[in-house]
């Protein structure tokens, strides 16, 4: 029986799944690019020769966060308008990897909740102690103390720890025995904003610095936000997961009719070539 055109030109590609795929990866593609951009951006401003802090750099962890976004949507990008099946193949793959490790984090996090906060306290220490070496770090830990009104991770003497705030005698900073000026107790009223308010308050008794500054630490005050807030990040760990399931499911819809694609196509040759067919 003679093939017709229309058998000829029929494909399981639907387009629709494809160039959605393809739109898809294009939007989280140029918000990588942006990412890259404002941390190459960030980190060549700050004209900085020391090392030592990358660890709690903010404008380190949007390029790594950036390049690994690109990488991932590229392989979309590419994979789907191609129809290139290694590369969607590695698309789906990553996501679900990323998919899966933010699960049992957020599983890990709760189960060993204790062991998880002294990681966080940790960090917090470690980001302390660089807050004068970092721009970007400095503006993040003083929106955070501003934000939540706290100073330090679990009181306000954790400043001590830094070499500029440190209340040893030979200290010779003028912030010595200071806490950062985010730490303060700031009155609407005031219509001259008083920045050593926090100078010297670490020598001060808890009931006498509380006069001036937040005293209380902000890993405590994080974690009863957190306890107010579980709809809210609920809602949030939502959003970011459906992303990812779609990306997942689009990719494997996609990989799944390029295959059946490429059998019709095997069967047609198969059946050009036989003359008995």
């Amino acid at each position: 029986m003679p093939r017709t055109k229309c058998d000829e030109e029929f494909t399981f590609v639907s387009p629709g799944v494809k160039y959605l795929l393809f739109f898809f990866n294009m939007i989280f593609w140029v918000i990588a690019l942006i990412l890259i951009s404002i941390g190459v951006y960030s980190r060549i401003v700050k004209h900085e020769a020391a090392l030592a802090c990358l660890t709690v750099d903010p404008a380190l962890l949007l390029m790594i966060v950036g390049i690994l976004m690109f990488f991932i949507t590229f392989c979309g990008c590419v994979g789907s308008l191609r129809e290139n099946i290694c590369l969607l193949q590695t698309f789906c793959i990553i996501l679900t990897i990323i998919f899966l490790l933010q699960l049992v984090a957020g599983v890990l996090g709760f189960v060993f909740s204790d062991k998880a906060r002294g990681k966080v306290t940790e960090m917090v220490d470690n980001a302390i102690k660089h807050y004068r070496d970092d721009i970007d770090l400095q503006n993040l830990i003083d929106y955070g103390q501003k934000q939540f009104n706290c100073c330090g991770g679990i009181s306000y003497m954790d400043w001590s720890q830094n070499m500029y705030f440190n209340c040893s005698k030979e200290n010779p900073s003028r912030e010595r025995c200071s806490v950062p000026f985010s730490c303060c107790l700031l009155s609407k009223e005031e219509t001259v904003i008083n920045t050593m308010c926090g100078h010297g308050v670490q020598q001060l008794e808890y009931l006498a610095a509380s006069a001036f500054i937040n005293t209380n630490g902000c890993i405590d005050k994080v974690v009863n936000w957190i306890h107010s807030n579980l709809f809210l990040l609920g809602a949030i760990a939502l959003g970011l997961a459906i992303p990812q399931l779609v990306g997942i499911l689009l990719s494997q819809i996609l990989i799944n009719q390029i295959q059946d694609q490429i059998k019709l196509q095997n069967y047609n040759q198969q059946h050009r070539s036989d003359p008995w067919s």
